[in-house]
């Protein structure tokens, strides 16, 4: 007899004692859950990613840098309409919507192959996805039609219009992008209920992507003293009455990207805009209560956008590197090259490190968003091979149905009734960290860089002043990385001791 032979029930109950290390190696084992053809994709994403770099934006991207460097409110609209014509906005987008059709997990060696040249651009494509995913979980398929059809169309015609997320306000920031700092939010924004829809005014400021953006989703609240179990999110496009660009912020570095101010003056946006309300009787009504629901579609949401924070962080980590690296193989110390000497290789080594880490962490977030997140449903093999197959022309025929409320209760049923705190802690933690981590290993490749560099790293032309401007937002945005930090520790610390407070 085996001395380890245990019955099922005895190792569930080993497997739930202590630290659920099974988790973290489900979400590698995920890459050979997957269907074979999403690693294709994901290759397929990186080849693009690679060609257009190459064709595209490494000939001319530190002169768009500089042009943005002399005027903060220059927009570089002409690589936009460029990256439309590659189809980089629809990319991601299903072929039931008009898009081409790439599997999600795609997209976070996408986002770091582009930001491995221009984390502006990186960035941009970045947001415009973050705002898709941010309508995604509310099922709405009437406005996912509509918003996501008028974006692959807009850029087929050579005029993309691409997504935001609205949320940050002047006295709120980070609390409200947190779940459980949302009772201490200080909310400025107003919305007020009327006929055939809602009246917002106030303001939103660091907006990614608000100038450059057609399609706003924006977060309100209902009561400013109630924010946890009032929330109403709703779409709001540019040219709505009451709605206006304010100032854009002058940042020291991804450039390429705006942060945007957006003024709402008894902006109204009707019913039929409007993506998700607490009152929805589903929510209102659900098992597990609104608060629950609220928490899960937020953590739905930033577990994608950190795990792609991350990737951003990872392309500028890799350029700090490749750049040092070209300079060593060039410079000379004495009568030898840089690289020949051991303290110089000692660092490029750890550089190299830095990189492999990195990219590692942010792919374990992103396989663990795609078995216990926001893109789960999309991994199963019957719905990836009617995503992957279907005509689009019969996509066409089928659009109608995607309005059916069968289809809504279903799938709120199966993202918010069905979601566990295992998948929830393991997929918002893990994004937490990747958040962190990468942003952090990404500044200091940076600082290594400009260190092996010396005086030379402060010129333009080397790139390697670019790398620390652009990675220093990273640990800024989508929440600091001190709010991630206690959010890794609500998810996967302090869930082994119920009694533990948080942001005390």
């Amino acid at each position: 007899m085996k001395p380890w032979k245990f019955s099922r029930k005895e190792k569930e109950r080993l497997l739930n004692d202590g630290p659920k290390i099974w988790e973290a190696y489900n979400s590698m084992e995920c890459q050979h859950r997957l269907p074979k053809n999403i690693h294709r994709d994901v290759k397929t994403a990186i080849a693009i990613a690679r060609k257009f770099n190459n064709e595209v934006l490494r000939p001319m991207y530190l002169e768009r840098e500089l042009k943005h460097m002399e005027d903060h409110d220059f927009l570089s609209w002409d690589i936009l309409k460029v990256a439309g014509d590659w189809k980089l906005y629809s990319l991601f987008i299903p072929k039931l919507f008009g898009g081409q059709g790439l599997n999600f997990l795609g997209l976070f060696p996408f986002i770091e192959e582009i930001s491995s040249v221009c984390a502006g651009l990186g960035h941009i494509i970045f947001v415009h996805y973050l705002g898709i995913a941010t309508v995604f979980p509310s099922f709405n398929a009437k406005i996912l039609n509509k918003v996501l059809r008028d974006v692959a169309k807009s850029e087929k015609e050579g005029t993309p219009r691409l997504l935001d997320l609205v949320i940050t306000e002047p006295d709120a920031g980070t609390d409200v992008q947190e779940p459980l700092l949302f009772d201490k939010a200080r909310i400025g924004t107003d919305l007020q209920r009327t006929e055939g829809g809602y009246l917002l005014n106030g303001r939103k400021i660091f907006i990614s992507n608000g100038h450059l953006s057609y399609w706003h989703i924006v977060m309100f609240w209902a009561d400013r003293k109630n924010p946890a179990e009032t929330f109403i999110q709703l779409v709001v496009p540019n040219g709505a009455k009451g709605f206006s660009f304010g100032n854009k912020e002058k940042k020291m570095g991804n450039l390429g990207s705006t942060a945007s101010e957006l003024i709402f003056e008894d902006c109204f946006v009707p019913d039929d805009m409007v993506t998700l309300e607490c009152t929805d009787p589903h929510i209102a009504k659900s098992p597990k209560g609104v608060r629950w629901i609220i928490h899960a579609i937020v953590d739905y949401v930033v577990s994608s956008s950190r795990a792609g924070v991350g990737a951003i962080a990872t392309g500028i980590c890799r350029t700090a590197y490749e750049k040092a690296l070209d300079y060593s193989k060039k410079k000379t110390i004495g009568q030898d090259l840089l690289i020949n000497h051991q303290w110089a290789q000692i660092i490029l080594t750890d550089m190299y490190r830095n990189t492999a880490m990195s990219r590692l962490v942010y792919m374990e977030s992103s396989y663990a968003d795609m078995l216990s997140g926001l893109f789960k449903l999309l991994t199963k093999k019957p719905i990836d091979a009617i995503l992957r197959y279907t005509p689009k022309w019969m996509f066409a025929l089928m659009s109608p149905l995607t309005g059916l409320r069968l289809t809504t209760w279903f799938l709120r049923k199966y993202y918010f009734d069905w979601y566990t705190e295992d998948e929830r802690n393991v997929s918002s933690g893990l994004a937490s960290i990747a958040k962190y981590t990468c942003s952090d290993i990404g500044l200091i490749n940076a600082n290594l860089a400009l260190d092996i560099m010396g005086a030379d790293g402060l010129r333009h032309e080397f790139g390697a002043e670019k790398c620390f401007r652009d990675v220093k937002l990273q640990q800024i945005y989508e929440s600091t990385n001190q709010i991630n930090q206690m959010n890794s520790f609500y998810c996967l610390v302090g869930s082994t001791a119920p009694e533990v407070e948080y942001f005390k």
